[in-house]
């Protein structure tokens, strides 16, 4: 009788799912959270070599006191590096660093400069002795708190103890807007630049009437608005130029007459 129900239970399921046209299949355990940040990591050892390191495993996990965390495999060079100095990097990657994102991730510091085959610049951080990478928009300079060995990987605790910002990314008002950076996500196994704002923050409860700040435009959208102004501008100084030159042949033809 139990057997019966449960066939008839399962059966149903199976009928419900077909009505809703639901096809999903199971696969073993996994991560599958994506999209993910795409960060390049920079520490510099005791001897003050620096190198980087492109993460994916990565966190924010409080906001007071603000930390963060990241996870890394014992046999990857930075590994030790961090573990010993205590100290990093976070810096936040962009449409142009996408290249040098991956191959930070590919490459290992015991066998290349990745700061010199990228050429990218190393920026002397003000709370720590791990240099940042000037060419990112945003430098979260950390501290480790607790470093968790759990299995493939490490997970390294830090306490966020300075953030600096690249001042282009604010208006005239003083208000930061880091989508005109460009950033870039990373989603199983590929790289993607965000796109359009599709709302902010508490908007789906938000009363009538009342508005959010100015949404934050793209890089790609900031570009085409200025083109359109610049073309409206032209095309405004082309309609004046012209308007003048008809003035002027009118005169010609009234003195002539």
């Amino acid at each position: 009788m139990v057997e019966k129900k449960k066939q008839a239970v399962k059966k149903k399921k199976i009928n419900s799912d077909k009505k809703n046209k639901v096809d999903k299949i199971s696969w073993k355990a996994g991560n599958m959270l994506y999209p993910l940040p795409a960060i390049m990591v920079s520490l510099t050892d005791k001897a003050g070599n620096s190198n980087i390191i492109t993460l994916a495993w990565a966190g924010t996990i409080c906001t007071n006191p603000p930390m963060l965390s990241v996870s890394i495999r014992p046999e990857r060079y930075s590994y030790d590096i961090i573990k010993e100095t205590g100290e990093f990097v976070v810096n936040l990657t962009t449409k142009e660093l996408t290249y040098a994102t991956d191959y930070c991730g590919v490459k290992s510091g015991r066998d290349v400069d990745k700061f010199k085959e990228m050429k990218l610049t190393k920026l002397d951080s003000e709370k720590i002795k791990a240099v940042a990478i000037a060419e990112s928009p945003v430098n979260i300079e950390c501290k480790v708190r607790e470093v968790m060995e759990l299995g493939s990987h490490s997970l390294f605790i830090a306490d966020v103890v300075n953030l600096r910002v690249d001042r282009r990314l604010l208006d005239e008002k003083g208000r930061f807007n880091l989508a005109k950076s460009e950033l870039i996500a990373y989603s199983h196994g590929r790289y993607y630049e965000l796109g359009k704002e599709l709302g902010s923050f508490g908007y789906s409860v938000r009363k009538e009437g009342k508005t959010d700040n100015k949404p934050q435009n793209t890089g790609k959208e900031i570009r085409t608005k200025k083109a359109t102004e610049q073309n409206a501008k032209k095309n405004k100084f082309a309609g004046k130029l012209q308007a003048d030159r008809k003035k002027s042949d009118t005169g010609k033809h009234k003195k002539g007459r």
